[in-house]
């Protein structure tokens, strides 16, 4: 009886790496994370970060990282042993999925705590001359995005005015308003509205996928529409 053969340090990395990558190919949420840490990442080098501070979003992005990794595995672990429905096997999937929340809960706070008052100050400029733009501003932006959803769906002929087709209206207006929500809001809690104003834009988004309403291309459209046809109102008129 012939001895398995030991595997190498090459072919440890290699069963690695095809792990990281099987998760990125199956899991819409590792490749979520996967984005945003990029884009992170990315922002934090415009930014300037210092060292430490750069160390702190590394290990957040990381715990992230690693806490969607051992979810999938618990998972995929938990389906293979059983095939019916098992109250535990409930139990330890959603124990593995609170810790990928935790890990992001986490994250988010660290980034908060190290772009805030980075943004704020780089911002504060472009938002102080709009911040007093009046109240008809945004509700103008808000109807010229409602006129352009609705002209885009009568030229493409998809979708009605209040579901489905391109782009996605739900997202338009959602992001909307978290662009005209960060022009009006004041310099103390400016950046803590902007995050709220674009989590709820986000949710908005994400509902309209999964609901299957909406493709992601029609979203992202609609969520482009919204944020820059804002943007050009307040920079036009304000």
């Amino acid at each position: 009886m012939s001895m398995r053969k030991a595997p190498t340090l090459i072919d440890s990395f290699n069963y690695a790496f095809e792990g990281i990558i099987h998760v990125l190919r199956t899991q819409r949420n590792m490749r979520l994370h996967f984005l945003v840490a990029f884009v992170v990442v990315i922002f934090a080098l415009v930014v300037n970060v210092t060292k430490l501070e750069l160390i702190a979003l590394l290990i957040s992005i990381a715990f992230v990282l690693i806490a969607e990794m051992l979810n999938s595995a618990v998972e995929a672990a938990i389906d293979i042993a059983t095939t019916s429905f098992d109250p535990m096997a409930k139990l330890a999937k959603d124990i593995a999925a609170g810790a990928v929340l935790i890990a992001s809960a986490n994250a988010v706070a660290v980034g908060y705590l190290v772009f805030s008052g980075k943004v704020a100050n780089r911002s504060a400029d472009l938002l102080d001359r709009l911040r007093q733009a009046p109240a008809e501003l945004t509700l103008a932006a808000l109807i010229i995005t409602v006129i352009i959803v609705i002209g885009t769906k009568a030229y493409t002929g998809r979708g009605t005015p209040l579901r489905g087709g391109l782009p996605s209206g739900h997202a338009a207006l959602a992001f909307a308003g978290w662009m005209a929500a960060t022009y009006a809001a004041g310099d103390t809690h400016r950046f803590l509205i902007s995050i709220i104003a674009l989590i709820m834009a986000l949710l908005v988004a994400q509902t309209r996928v999964e609901s299957g309403v909406h493709s992601t291309l029609e979203v992202t459209y609609g969520a482009l529409l919204g944020a820059l046809g804002t943007l050009v109102v307040f920079q036009v008129f304000g």
